[in-house]
């Protein structure tokens, strides 16, 4: 378990000497692993239900804005529950990966261009475009965290295109 937290964390093959002091203190101020994993829980949870109910909203009539609010905002507090588990830094850094940087930026813009779709534009059927984009952003972003998965996905569509 012990190797799945350093895994997570990103520090396998790190000792005290090599972090620094800044990593020495924010690991001695950090919270304990089952806290983390709860707190995780709960925040995933929280944004997929924030997610839903956007996606309520747009449906029962309340309007676009409130749609383009309520549901990104419910995908940044689902993609912010990772920072339980591996650290604000370590999230950040791992997210601008070379691996994973196209699909972060792509996400982001997907975020921001959705919102400005639903509350400046005020255009129903740009911002649902740009709700498909941010969910299918958001979706290759995190299978970005398995490995082989997107080679694999490729691979499936290349197979059903051919």
């Amino acid at each position: 378990m012990d190797k799945l937290r350093r895994a997570l964390r990103g520090d396998d093959a790190e000792n005290d000497e090599e972090r620094g002091i800044v990593g020495q203190v924010l690991d001695s101020s950090s919270l304990s692993w089952s806290t983390r994993l709860k707190a995780f829980v709960i925040c995933f949870i929280l944004g997929l239900l924030m997610s839903f109910l956007g996606t309520l909203c747009l449906f029962l009539g309340k309007g676009l804005a409130m749609f383009s609010v309520i549901y990104t905002l419910g995908n940044l507090v689902s993609l912010a529950s990772t920072c339980f588990l591996m650290g604000p830094f370590n999230q950040i850094k791992k997210m601008f990966a070379p691996t994973r940087a196209i699909a972060t930026i792509v996400m982001f813009v997907c975020f921001g261009l959705t919102l400005f779709a639903g509350i400046g534009l005020k255009n129903a059927a740009l911002a649902l475009v740009f709700c498909i984009l941010q969910f299918l952003a958001m979706t290759w972003y995190s299978i970005s965290y398995i490995p082989y998965a997107r080679d694999a996905i490729k691979g499936m569509f290349s197979t059903c295109l051919n």
